[in-house]
Order: C-alpha cells, then sequence, then structure tokens
C-alpha cells in the first residue's frame, strides 16, 4: 500500500472535494439503470404490469422502460417522492406512469396512488407478470390505512415513530400491520399472477421484508410485535387500532404461505455494494481503505462518537486502522427528538437537521479538533430527514469555527438543530434528490 507520500495531490490540498467524490462514487453505483438489467425476468404469455414505490422508484421505472423489448406490451405505475422523479432518458419512450406523494410523513396524495395500484391488480391472471419496483420511502409514499384507521391518524403515527428513536425494523412492523398493501398485502392482490421484485436495499442486513415494509413478501412479524414496540415507545392509538392489533385483525400473510410460492426477490443495489465503489476509489487514490459495517444502527449523534474514538485513535498511529486511511461506515442511525429548554426554563423550538448531520455533530464533539481528521455523512438519496441537504462534513477545525462564529455545538444538540449549525459554517452537503436510496454514507479521512 502506497504511504502519504504517494498519495495524489488532490486529497492532500482538498480533503472536502475528495469525501464528496467517494459520496458520489458510492451514489453511481446504485443507479437503477446500472443495476436493472441483469435482473429483468423473461417477457411473460400474458401481460406485464409494473407497480412500484420508493425514492428511487421513478428512476427504477425508466430504466424498466429502457430496457424492456419494445415490442412486448407494458404497463403500470410507480409512486416517488415529491421532486424525485428524474428526467426520462432520450429516446426512451414513456409507458408507465410516475406519481409523486409525501415523505416520510404520507399524504393524500400517496394514499390515492396507493388506492390505484392496488386497484391495477384487478384481474390478473396466472399468465401476466407483476414487476414490483421497490426501494426505501416506500412506506410513507405506499401509504393504505388499515380498515377503520383514517389518513390523519396515520399521520400521527408515523410522526411519533419518526420523533421516537424506533429503527428502521420497529417503525417498518407497526406500519405493515396498520395497512392494507404493505407486509406482503400487495403480493396477495396479484395473485395469480406471478411477482417478480426488484428491490435497492435502504436497510441493515437487506431484508425485503423491512424495505419498504415488503408489500410483496412475507411477513415474519406479528401484530403482538407491533403492539409491543407501540408501547415500548409510548405512542397513542385508538382504542380501535389497539383492540385490532390484541385481536390480530390487522395480521400479515406469513413466510411459507401458498402465495409466495411463485414470487422471486432480487437486491439489484445494496449498501455493501456503494461502500465497496467508494473504497474502490479510496485505494486507487493511494489510501487505505476500511469497511467498518453497512448495519450500523444506534443513535446518530453515539455513533458519531465511536466513529470519533477509531479515528482519533488512528490519527495517533494506534489501533487497528493504518493511516492514511478513509474509515467508510452505512446502515441506518436514528435520531431521538429532544425537547430542549432554555435556562430560563422556556422550552425552545425543534431544531433542524436528519441523522447525517446529528452523526456529524456527536463526531465533531468528540473529535475536539483532532489534527488530519476530515469526515463527510450524508443520505444517499440527497435527503437529510426532511430538509434540502444530503449530509455535512466536519473538518479539524469546525468546532474552532463554530466558537469564532459564536454557535455552541451542545446546544444544538441539545435541540437536534445540525443544519443549522453546519449551515452557519458552509458546511451542508448539497446533492439534490440522487434517485436512488441505499441509506447513510460515511467517511471520515485520517491523513
Amino acid at each position: 500500500m502506497t504511504t502519504s507520500s504517494h498519495l495524489h495531490s488532490d486529497i492532500q490540498n482538498n480533503p472536502r472535494i475528495f469525501l464528496r467524490q467517494l459520496f458520489d462514487a458510492a451514489v453511481k453505483r446504485a443507479l437503477p439503470i446500472d443495476n436493472t438489467a441483469a435482473f429483468l425476468p423473461a417477457v411473460p404469455k400474458g401481460r406485464t404490469l409494473v407497480l412500484g414505490a420508493g425514492k428511487a422508484a421513478g428512476a427504477m421505472a425508466h430504466a424498466v422502460e429502457a430496457l424492456w423489448p419494445k415490442e412486448a406490451p407494458l404497463s403500470g405505475m410507480v409512486v416517488t417522492r415529491y421532486g424525485h422523479t428524474p428526467e426520462r432518458p432520450a429516446g426512451v419512450p414513456e409507458r408507465l406512469k410516475v406519481v409523486e406523494a409525501s415523505h416520510p410523513v404520507p399524504d393524500a396524495a400517496g394514499l390515492a396512488a396507493a388506492e390505484e395500484i392496488l386497484h391495477l391488480t384487478q384481474g390478473l391472471k396466472a399468465d401476466d407478470l407483476v414487476l414490483c419496483l421497490i426501494s426505501g420511502g416506500g412506506s410513507a409514499l405506499l401509504t393504505l390505512p388499515a380498515e377503520g384507521l383514517s389518513l390523519a391518524e396515520k399521520q400521527a403515527i408515523n410522526q411519533a415513530l419518526l420523533k421516537s428513536g424506533a429503527n428502521i425494523s420497529e417503525m417498518n412492523c407497526v406500519r405493515k400491520h396498520l395497512s392494507r398493501i404493505k407486509g406482503g398485502r400487495l403480493a396477495a392482490a396479484c395473485a395469480p399472477a406471478r411477482v417478480v421484485t426488484l428491490t435497492i436495499s435502504d436497510v441493515p442486513g437487506d431484508d425485503p421484508s423491512i424495505i419498504a415494509s415488503g408489500p410483496t413478501v412475507p411477513d415474519p412479524t406479528t401484530c403482538a410485535d407491533a403492539m409491543d414496540i407501540l408501547q415500548r415507545y409510548k405512542i397513542e392509538v385508538s382504542q380501535k387500532v389497539l383492540e385490532a392489533l390484541q385481536q390480530a385483525t390487522f395480521e400479515t400473510p406469513k413466510p411459507g404461505h401458498a402465495l409466495f410460492s411463485n414470487n422471486e426477490v432480487h437486491l439489484i443495489a445494496t449498501p455493501t455494494q456503494s461502500l465497496q465503489a467508494a473504497a474502490a476509489l479510496a485505494e486507487s487514490k493511494g489510501l487505505r481503505a476500511y469497511i467498518l459495517s453497512d448495519e450500523l444502527e444506534g443513535e446518530s449523534r453515539e455513533v458519531g462518537k465511536v466513529h470519533a474514538a477509531l479515528a482519533r485513535a488512528s490519527a495517533k498511529g494506534m489501533g487497528p486502522f493504518v493511516k492514511p486511511c478513509v474509515i467508510l461506515s452505512g446502515g441506518e442511525t436514528t435520531v431521538t427528538v429532544q425537547s430542549s429548554k432554555s435556562k430560563s426554563g422556556a422550552q425552545s423550538r425543534e431544531g433542524r437537521g436528519g441523522r447525517a448531520g446529528e452523526f456529524c455533530m456527536g463526531l465533531a464533539l468528540a473529535l475536539q479538533g483532532q489534527d488530519s481528521v476530515w469526515a463527510l455523512a450524508a443520505d444517499t438519496d440527497g435527503i437529510d430527514g426532511m430538509e434540502d441537504n444530503a449530509g455535512a462534513l466536519v473538518t479539524p477545525d469546525t468546532l474552532q469555527r463554530g466558537r469564532t462564529a459564536g454557535l455552541s455545538l451542545d446546544e444544538h444538540l441539545a435541540c437536534n438543530d445540525a443544519y443549522g449549525y453546519f449551515q452557519a459554517l458552509n458546511d451542508l452537503v448539497f446533492s439534490g434528490p440522487t434517485h436512488t436510496n441505499v441509506n447513510d454514507f460515511r467517511a471520515i479521512l485520517v491523513l
């Protein structure tokens, strides 16, 4: 392995640009147009219906339009997040409908889209093929509340889950059991047609039953599990919902059910592949690249502190990571929204920020200005939480520049205001919607 004297000069001269190049390499590896062809099934005897949901659904639909034989019939629709429909590639005819809805809190547009998708499954026959395009974000976008549950109730439960600190598998367990389309129910509606699901993973472990709450795959979780999660995080639901969960009225189809016997699921892009792409770029520039894991979970700020300890050890020539190096990780961390108060006791507003920004605040606080350590954390869909940034950057002088600007990192952490802190330092990372989603991306550069 080359030493620091052989590193490309662009890394030494501008670590910020290099970190952004790593992020871009990770995103590119997960783009649907480059990952779909190998997994497309043969044209069926009957018709082909395309259904889908997620932040990458628009790009996935365009990839199918470009790759499906022009002489073969193709119809259907997908739903993606507002502003996440890419331009259709030049020369590719419009064969599929792409609609947009709200994420992470569902709205009426998502409800209408889910109803239309379910309606499109009517009349399917055994010779037909349903090609389902599923990616992260589909849980909110494909919203069809269970019988007796209103959209407003579903929105309130969803908002409470987002603020609770529940991890993605816990949130989606609840979502599946309060839905008429998730947790395998879409596959049930498609029977007796063959269902082939192409999915882009945004969850630790790449479990298809968790990605977008698994609308086309069996659900191993139960109503009792969902009820336990709601109680654990003190999330209030109506008595009607509570009774339905207690009586298993909202139960989902389970593994081994006959309706899944003719179905297939293919992971076309995963977090591991994106981390490996970033590692390959780093190594091509003369850096050692270490991938911690693509399955890291936990409170974002605490995960940031652990990464800081590893980076500090590496910077001091200790630990398992030999500098110069880049330490990479992925997964899906969580943010428990706090209600911070001023010294007078008055409650202050909640800050702006998402998982990546919160990670960067925890990292910067624990690094304490460590020399020769830079970092970038961003969400691969280009949106950190509900903001317009993908993430943020941490530099050796982050804390110093913050103090000079009159900022208290402790105060910003107390109200989860990563956006405000890094915006003031001009250290937010912007990419716009990337049209894919393999979740958190973190890169720490130690020189």
